[in-house]
């Protein structure tokens, strides 16, 4: 199970890798039993500010494997699923960053869409899947996707599950940036080395909860809430160094996250 989603970390960045490229990384639970285990496993190691996540060879992940979606039709599925759900890399405490190397339809489109920020491959292959294989939008997709890119671009990516490219995805709001597939990884990465080197890991836990939280939220009550969250941030020592840094004109010594 461990060879289903590799991992090594560098200079704070740990890159998760889906790995089952002969099947372009199509989802089974055992593979998102790992991935969430790892995630866990990140969010409490001091040693990992930034998380990437992508896939082996041609595929970020083609959605749920066929042979599950067989299994389940024919009555013959019997895995016991994970109780955490697909939106579980948004309750990570460290920015999550997808890298989409390549296909990323259905089930897998969702999982990049609930990480912090996408990066994607200008060619790379995005469709939600959903609707010409007779499915709903799963996993919190109807929710997610008006709020990034507008109900009307939502509605026409899933109801006509079109196939678009990464270019597309980024035109949209989808992605961050786009970039040739050569330049994917290394971009991506020297980004999140960014993050990890220049950016509080305090900081970036407290924003990314903001983010994710206050969508529910009303803007009054999103900022009376910012005001008692910035008191709170001049007490700790990450404000005293940011500034000490900024003036010394020197990379911050930030604590990692207890």
């Amino acid at each position: 199970m461990s060879e289903l989603v590799l991992s090594s970390l560098d200079e704070g960045v740990l890159t998760l890798t889906f790995n089952r490229p002969d099947r372009m990384n199509a989802w089974i639970e055992p593979m998102g039993r790992r991935y969430f285990d790892l995630l866990d496993e990140a969010d409490r190691d001091p040693a990992v500010r930034v998380i990437v996540v992508t896939g082996a060879g041609r595929a970020f992940c083609a959605g749920a494997d066929f042979q599950t979606l067989d299994a389940i039709q024919d009555g013959s599925y019997d895995e016991e699923p994970d109780k955490r759900p697909a939106t579980h890399a948004t309750t990570v405490r460290k920015p999550v960053i997808a890298a989409v190397n390549g296909a990323c339809a259905g089930l897998g489109m969702v999982h990049a869409l609930v990480c912090d920020l996408v990066f994607t491959a200008e060619e790379a292959k995005w469709t939600t899947a959903f609707a010409r294989r007779g499915l709903i939008a799963e996993y919190g997709l109807a929710w997610l996707m008006p709020k990034l890119i507008g109900q009307a671009k939502a509605m026409d990516l899933l109801l006509s599950a079109r196939t678009f490219p990464g270019a597309e995805a980024a035109a949209l709001g989808l992605a961050v940036r786009a970039l040739p597939a050569a330049d994917l990884l290394r971009e991506t990465l020297a980004y999140a080395r960014e993050l990890a080197v220049h950016s509080s890991p305090t900081s970036m836990s407290i924003i990314k909860r903001q983010v994710w939280g206050d969508w529910q939220k009303t803007l009054d009550v999103s900022a009376t809430e910012a005001a008692h969250l910035m008191r709170d941030s001049f007490a700790r020592p990450d404000f005293a160094e940011g500034v000490a840094s900024f003036v010394e004109r020197r990379p911050p010594a930030f604590r990692p996250l207890s």
